[in-house]
């Protein structure tokens, strides 16, 4: 996977270009930039999010997911190459199974608040709708496997699951909004 960092500082970037992993040169406000920059900043918020308190088996998947974004960030580094698999889509899809089974049914919308814990994560369901939104966008322009924006999809919907259980992590629950419509209709 192209040539491994061995110093930082290059100034080969000063002209607003920068190297992807093939030794290719792009600007840096290129759609391939851009949702590689988006992923790289989602794996540093869930990076934050490690620092909270956790159940274990939620941490394990952070680390994992975190594993799995890097290889997703690499195949966008290199165009037409494939690093993430298939098996990780599937992996989420496993984990939103199990751990929307231990959730009650919503029956309002949900504020992304609660703890901090809860609240790092809905940060992280918002920069993996981004991420997705620009590896959508690099996907019209360019071929890209379907996995990539799959992964970033799945991703953003186990966030808002995991913000949910670490809400209740303690015997807390989740931060209902309070719609007027809704209770005008309720008082109806």
């Amino acid at each position: 996977m192209g040539n491994r960092l061995t110093q930082i500082a290059t100034r080969t970037g000063d002209n607003g270009t920068t190297g992807l992993g093939d030794n290719t040169r792009v600007s840096k406000n290129s759609l391939r930039v851009h949702a590689m920059g988006d992923v790289d900043e989602l794996n540093s918020h869930i990076g934050v999010l490690l620092c909270e308190e956790m159940p274990p088996d939620v941490r394990t998947l952070l680390v994992e997911i975190q594993h799995q974004l890097f290889n997703l960030g690499g195949e966008l580094s290199i165009p037409g190459y494939e690093l993430l698999k298939p098996e990780a889509v599937l992996a989420l899809d496993e984990a939103l199974a199990t751990y929307n089974e231990q959730l009650p049914r919503l029956q309002e919308f949900i504020l992304p608040a609660g703890t901090r814990a809860a609240a790092l994560a809905h940060v992280c369901r918002t920069v993996a709708r981004r991420a997705e939104r620009a590896t959508v966008a690099l996907g019209s322009e360019e071929t890209l496997k379907e996995t990539p924006r799959q992964y970033l999809n799945r991703l953003s919907d186990l966030m808002f699951v995991l913000a949910r259980v670490l809400n209740r992590m303690n015997g807390g629950d989740d931060v209902y909004w309070k719609s007027e419509r809704l209770a005008n209709t309720a008082a109806d």
